[in-house]
């Protein structure tokens, strides 16, 4: 497995950093640290982070082709302005505990949004939001709803459910927005931690975050094998994107949370983002088309 390394690009103590998410008009890196209900923007040519706030958990952040930000926040969807930071419910989805919220999504090549969200065993789900702003449950029994992605031919999509520690993968069909056929194509092992966010090349090859493995692995779908790894100095590595011009940087969040103050000792940069080189680029991702 080919080792890689990463340097440190924002001492942001996060929390719970997560959802990275490359703005390719405005050339950011748009993320979001959840529990404090914060969005963030990464400038990489002045290295500043502006910060739009929330005020309540935000699992996820997708540019919108309309302008502005569709989020995933407490109790559903919501779109953002961050000119002004005003938030406008669109979406409840009917969920069968309170202590539930959103968690990770990202946008179908077509500008569908998938998101998941994260509860008590079994009680979250995979949703999909469609641009007419209908709400359709894909996947019920759902723990801790997190990796996302699709093939670059669209005909598969790439699911994490965290404690299962798999990776599977459905047939996607693109012009509905339907999944079947589910299987699993990665198993991982304890010594990687658990999966968490992901990011797909252009090589078909999923880059997954590993929630106390302290690394970003990168795997392939066809075999079930790791192929790269970029170690990351914070064992809670959380979620990763391509971005950059080129789309040649891996963009990495970590976290904080449940960090033992002898963990933080060993790790002093846990919550901050990481950039590594990984040597292909990744895929764009689409807008949300609402």
């Amino acid at each position: 497995m080919r080792p890689l390394s990463c340097e440190l690009l924002f001492d942001a103590r996060a929390d719970l950093g997560e959802g990275p998410v490359w703005h390719a008009t405005e050339e950011r890196l748009y993320w979001v640290d959840i529990m404090r209900g914060e969005l963030h923007a990464y400038d990489p040519a002045t290295r500043r982070d502006d910060v739009h706030h929330v005020r309540q958990p935000l699992g996820f952040a997708v540019p919108r082709a309309a302008g502005g930000f569709l989020l995933g926040v407490q109790r559903g969807f919501a779109e953002f302005d961050p000119t002004n930071d005003v938030l406008t419910m669109i979406a409840e989805p009917e969920w069968p505990t309170t202590g539930n919220r959103f968690n990770d999504g990202k946008c179908d090549p077509v500008g569908r949004l998938f998101a998941g969200t994260i509860g008590e065993p079994g009680t979250a789900t995979l949703w999909r939001l469609d641009p007419d702003r209908r709400v359709h449950a894909l996947v019920r029994g759902v723990t801790c709803s997190n990796g996302l992605a699709w093939s670059g031919d669209h005909r598969t999509f790439y699911y994490i459910d965290t404690p299962t520690r798999t990776i599977d993968a459905f047939d996607y069909e693109i012009e509905t927005g339907s999944i079947t056929n589910r299987r699993t194509v990665v198993q991982v092992p304890e010594s990687d931690g658990v999966p968490d966010g992901m990011a797909i090349d252009v090589e078909d090859r999923l880059w997954v975050c590993s929630w106390g493995g302290g690394r970003v692995v990168c795997w392939n779908p066809q075999n079930g094998k790791a192929v790269a790894r970029i170690d990351i100095p914070a064992a809670r590595a959380t979620s990763c994107a391509f971005g950059g011009p080129q789309l040649a940087q891996l963009y990495i969040t970590t976290a904080r949370t449940g960090a033992s103050p002898e963990e933080l000792q060993r790790e002093p940069h846990a919550g901050g983002l990481f950039i590594a080189e990984p040597g292909v680029t990744g895929a764009p991702v689409a807008e949300f088309a609402g």
